[in-house]
């Protein structure tokens, strides 16, 4: 951007990616002047971008905007293949395991999660401090295939958080853990009481929400 503007710019995340986790929604804002026409940006950046990433629009938005500030919420998805055999085509993609992972006691957990909570128990350690308490929309589990995905939307999230939640349910669904005991973490507010973080291929963030309605 600084290239094609020819003056320095700064671009500002609507969220954080760790590295290995992926991003099919990420969204960013910028400042620069109208020397290039908005509808043409995609195209004039795409010789500077390596091929995994892709810039798919941009429109103009009031000054004051922020692609971080003024989101409503995300939508996060996380993928584990769930069978005796990993599947090479998706091991940049999803978190493998071999064990199969108890349907009900996933659900029950996911239950426990949804509303307004304070997530201390779920958030990464050493980040910046942030206010913890969030509320999740939905909680869904599909399987497609042999892979079990995760959506999670939520009107914001800490660091790890979506990973921490992923790796939380499977400890529910290889019955390392009880419902009961997944509540009392919750509840404890201590991360150090829930288990290993999951790994960060399966994560991808999915869409970033500017309204409401969506």
């Amino acid at each position: 951007l600084s290239h094609i503007f020819n003056q320095p710019i700064r671009i500002y995340g609507a969220a954080r990616t760790d590295a290995g986790v992926h991003a099919r929604g990420q969204v960013v804002n910028f400042y620069g002047d109208d020397t290039v026409p908005v509808e043409r940006i995609p195209y004039a950046i795409k010789a500077f971008l390596p091929r995994e990433i892709a810039v798919l629009s941009a429109r103009e938005m009031p000054q004051h905007f922020s692609v971080r500030h003024d989101n409503k919420g995300k939508h996060y998805r996380y993928t584990i293949v769930n069978r005796r055999v990993h599947d090479p085509f998706l091991l940049r993609y999803a978190w493998f395991i071999r064990k199969n992972l108890d349907r009900e006691a996933r659900r029950a957990g996911a239950a426990l999660l949804l509303g307004t909570h304070d997530f201390s128990a779920f958030e990464g350690q050493n980040t910046t401090p942030m206010n913890p308490v969030k509320t999740m929309y939905s909680i869904t589990f599909h399987e497609r295939g042999h892979a079990l995905v995760m959506d999670i939307v939520g009107d914001g999230f800490l660091y790890h958080m979506v990973r921490n939640m992923a790796g939380g349910f499977v400890d529910l669904g290889l019955h390392r853990i009880t419902v009961q005991r997944f509540a009392e973490i919750l509840e404890g507010l201590d991360r150090t009481k829930l288990g290993a973080t999951a790994p960060a291929q399966g994560l991808c963030l999915e869409e970033v929400f500017y309204s409401e309605e969506t």
